[in-house]
């Protein structure tokens, strides 16, 4: 479980990516994408800090 935790971090940026993506290479463009992506990117990059701070 700890080795999990130590890339949920890396893996919420690369998750808030995907709406970056569909922002860009769709045909709807809405600010929605945008802050979902934001906002999970900003989570992935706290957990990434967090958890690599404390997790050994």
């Amino acid at each position: 479980m700890k080795s999990f935790l130590k890339y949920l971090g890396s893996l919420l940026v690369l998750i808030g990516v995907v709406p970056l993506l569909i922002y860009h290479f769709g045909s709807t463009q809405s600010n929605t994408y945008l802050l979902v992506a934001g906002v999970v990117i900003l989570i992935g990059a706290v957990f990434h800090v967090l958890f690599n701070k404390n997790v050994k």
